[in-house]
């Protein structure tokens, strides 16, 4: 017997004893799966998708479009949520209607962050940047938390399984007091205390950061690399936005109406605890919204770069707005980042979202 042949041998009761377990993978699988029928119809005079809030998210007027059949099909579902997705392979946008169960079903909101809006946390002077990166655009994407998200959560608080906000940072003593986490739920009493705590943790901060520098010094042979080097469009360090102001506990916005009910989620402490949560609640489903649909909103612990490998993510794609350097709005830029996602990710609407059922989901606390 050649080596080879002595090898192949060898090897013989290893690869029939995986094929065994392989082949009851497969049978597994089988057994809860469905052939998808993946038959597209065009859809005759289309009209503009994300064209609810156009003062916030430019329509999408892709005119190329699909009807296909439906996606998710839970069992005892109440919950409507008709979605799309752009494909270049079937040259436009896929749209398909879904059936979730509400009580397997969670909204997240990607850092509603309370900056400038009263909570005492503010933009430092005179050339700090802090989430949409200056006072005027922070009121701006307040005025978007208030009139468009808010109103959403409170539509399906108490209809879905539950609603989730992610915030910078680990969780903090005073934070620990105002909000529900993975770890527990405050009392009224301590909600009391630590509103208290916060006002004046925040007031006692100094805002004041370093001005703007007078000179650069720039070389002869790269001065465009040396001015940006020393003038970044965005630099949100201690040298503008004073040491510790990272630090500070980060609150939810009061624009939004937060329920004692409501979790958050801390950044620092990563995906793996956020997963275990959402499973032991037996969540399958998302609805995200939050902000910055081209930054955090993809990328941080409650971005769908994570949770859209666990669990069916539905970007609200009128319920996010991306960050809007050198433009009066926000509605191209969340356009185009939204469009973008799509490739990969299913994205719906506020208007799209409808619960038909008789009785809220409850989960045990």
């Amino acid at each position: 017997m050649n080596t080879t042949s002595k090898i192949q041998s060898d090897r013989t009761p290893l690869l029939l004893v995986a094929a065994f377990f392989v082949g009851l993978s497969f049978s597994s699988i089988a057994e809860d799966s469905r052939v998808y029928e993946n038959h597209l119809t065009r859809i005759k005079h289309p009209k503009p998708l994300l064209a609810d809030h156009p003062d916030w998210v430019e329509p999408i007027r892709e005119t190329n479009r699909f009807e296909a059949p439906v996606l998710v099909n839970d069992d005892n579902a109440d919950l409507s949520v008709r979605a799309w997705r752009f494909s270049y392979n079937a040259r436009g946008i896929i749209e398909m209607p879904n059936r979730l169960r509400a009580k397997d079903t969670a909204i997240v909101m990607v850092h509603p962050w309370g900056i400038d809006d009263g909570s005492g946390w503010i933009t430092p002077e005179p050339a700090g940047v802090c989430d949409f990166c200056t006072p005027q655009k922070n009121h701006h994407a307040a005025q978007h938390t208030h009139n468009v998200i808010n109103p959403f959560l409170k539509s399906l608080r108490g209809k879905v399984s539950m609603v989730l906000y992610s915030l910078p940072g680990n969780e903090d003593p005073i934070r620990k007091k105002l909000y529900r986490s993975f770890r527990g739920k405050p009392s009224e009493t301590d909600r009391k205390e630590g509103a208290k705590e916060l006002a004046a943790k925040l007031k006692n901060f100094d805002y004041r950061g370093e001005p703007l520098s007078n000179q650069l010094k720039l070389s002869s042979t790269t001065p465009v690399i040396d001015y940006f080097k020393q003038f970044p469009g965005l630099d949100s360090s201690a040298k503008f936005n004073h040491a510790g102001y990272w630090d500070q506990p980060i609150p939810v916005t009061t624009d939004i109406d937060y329920d004692p009910d409501d979790v958050v989620i801390y950044d620092l402490e990563g995906y793996a605890p956020l997963r275990t949560f959402l499973k032991e609640n037996k969540i399958r489903h998302i609805l995200l919204v939050g902000y910055a649909t081209d930054m955090c909103y993809c990328r941080t612990t409650a971005g769908y770069d994570n949770l859209s490998k666990d669990f069916d993510v539905f970007l609200v794609g009128d319920a996010t707005l991306a960050t809007f350097p050198a433009a009066a709005t926000p509605r191209f830029t969340t356009s185009a980042h939204i469009s973008y996602a799509s490739l990969e990710h299913l994205v719906t609407q506020i208007s799209w979202i409808q619960f038909d059922g008789k009785r809220t989901a409850k989960r045990k606390k």
